[in-house]
This record gives C-alpha cells, sequence and structure tokens, in this order.
C-alpha cells in the first residue's frame, strides 16, 4: 500500500490549499491516529486523521476527483467561509459536496467584482496560486480622472508600492466618454488590492473593479453575478494539461445529482432576474 505526504493528501480531500495544510500542522491542528502531526509526515488508507479533533474523509490519488467551478462574485462578498460579522460570503451560493469541500482560488476583495474559481482538489489550487506559474489575472476596471500615455507607461514600468514595486503586464483602453472611462488591466500577482493601488499611486480613482479573467479561464457571460458554473470534464482536462498535472477523474456526476444542481442553477439565475 503506498503512502502520500499528509498535507497533499488533506488538499486532495478540499481540506484547504497545501500551503494552508502546512501553516495548519505546523500550528498543532491536525492529528494522525491520535498523535499530532509533524511535517513530512506520511499516510496510507486506513490511518486516522483529525482537523481539530473532527474526523476528515480523507480522498488518495487513486480516488481523487477534480471539480471546478466558475463563479461570478458580487460586490458584497467576502471571501471566507465564515464571517463573525455575519456579512455574505462567496461560499454561501456554492452546490453543496457530499466529500471535501470548494477551495477557493486566490480571492477578491469585498469591493471587487467578477471572476472567482473554485475547486475540489487541493492540487490544482495549489498550481493556479503558486508564483512559479505565473498565472496573469484580467481585470475591467473604471477609472475618473485625466488619464494619458505617459501615466499608463509608468503603470506597465513599475511603481513602488508599499510592498515593493508592481505593475501592469498589459493595460488598454476599452470604452467611455467624459471623466470616466473603462480600461482592461493585467497582473501576475495576487497582492492585497493591487490594482486599485497601482491606479490610485498615478492619483487615479477607481470606481469599478470586475475580474474577467484568471490565467486561461474567462468569466462566462451566462453566469450572472452571484451565479456559478461548473466546468464541464473537457474544460477540465484541458486546464489539468496547461497545469501539467496528472490526469484524474473529471467532474462527473450522477443524473440525481446533475439534476439538482441544474435546478439550483436555474433557481438562482431567476432570482437574481427578479431583483434586477
Amino acid at each position: 500500500m503506498s503512502d502520500e505526504k499528509i498535507h497533499k493528501v488533506l488538499a486532495r480531500s478540499g481540506i484547504g490549499s497545501r500551503r494552508e495544510m502546512e501553516r495548519w500542522i505546523k500550528d498543532g491542528r491536525i492529528s494522525v491516529n491520535d498523535q499530532v502531526a509533524t511535517l513530512g509526515d506520511r499516510i496510507a488508507e486506513g490511518d486516522v486523521v483529525s482537523v481539530d479533533g473532527s474526523l476528515v474523509n480523507l480522498i488518495f490519488d487513486k480516488q481523487a476527483e477534480r471539480r471546478v467551478l466558475v463563479y461570478n462574485k458580487p460586490v458584497g462578498e467576502i471571501c471566507t467561509r465564515h464571517d463573525p460579522e455575519g456579512r455574505p460570503t462567496v461560499f454561501d451560493h456554492l452546490p453543496p459536496l457530499k466529500e471535501g469541500r470548494w477551495i477557493a482560488i486566490g480571492r477578491l476583495d469585498i469591493n471587487t467584482s467578477g471572476l472567482l474559481l473554485f475547486t475540489t482538489d487541493g492540487d490544482l489550487a495549489n498550481a493556479l496560486m503558486h508564483p512559479s506559474a505565473q498565472i496573469d489575472r484580467e481585470y475591467a476596471v473604471r477609472v475618473l480622472g485625466s488619464v494619458d500615455d505617459a501615466l499608463l507607461k509608468r503603470l506597465t514600468d513599475g511603481v513602488l508600492l508599499d510592498d515593493g514595486m508592481a505593475r501592469f503586464t498589459d493595460v488598454q483602453f476599452f470604452d467611455g466618454d467624459g471623466a470616466n472611462k473603462w480600461y482592461h488591466c493585467v497582473v501576475m500577482e495576487g497582492r492585497n488590492r493591487e490594482v486599485r493601488r497601482l491606479w490610485e499611486s498615478q492619483e487615479i480613482q477607481v470606481s469599478r473593479l470586475k475580474r474577467v479573467r484568471f490565467g486561461p479561464v474567462f468569466l462566462p457571460s451566462d453566469v450572472r453575478a452571484g451565479t456559478w458554473k461548473m466546468m464541464d470534464d473537457k474544460e477540465v482536462k484541458s486546464l489539468s494539461q496547461m497545469l501539467e498535472l496528472k490526469p484524474r477523474r473529471g467532474a462527473k456526476m450522477s443524473v440525481v445529482e446533475k439534476q439538482k444542481f441544474d435546478r439550483r442553477y436555474k433557481k438562482q439565475r431567476a432570482r437574481r432576474q427578479e431583483g434586477d
């Protein structure tokens, strides 16, 4: 029977990303067979693992499915599972899972809308979020202020922010007349409020910000704010190949499960349309 490193198994089981699992192990939150786990520990089928004292269902390599979900985050939702202030979170609207849980790939602040990716597979989440992957993010931004070619050149050449140099790898005018204009801009990192801070460093006010692309994944036009869409097997396989991940069973659902997802999706769209 083959064994695997515990943080990889926990990530694949949807408990969190690999980095997060490594932090939890360091913090003593994870136990294996009633012993506190340490970094580098390996586990196999039959081992009993608990997180914060609660048993978890483990998914080993040969059992793993890989599901990916596209969510259109509205302004006002936060990217945490539970908020002590009771604010709505991006996890409130996601479909339930029988095993594991949804892992958010990156974050958006409360005032930013648009594309968020979720997966059940910690390996895929890690591959998309790791800096070495060089995954770019594209945003549509509405700005107020005078923007000229010299300003755009400064933003692409690089600006010194509080946490170091930052820049847009690309920025293009998109639409608008008068003081308010829309631009599309691309960054290679997921630093906190990076897009807003870059514009504000040039004394340009950002009035709206929406992520429209994460790497090769674009926000579909038919996914309205507050609703989601599952990637099909072909899309998941293509994304996995791009990230050089081993193939896994895709997001195949039973007929009953797919019907439930479809009904929930239609209800979400109907509620949003009623509110428009």
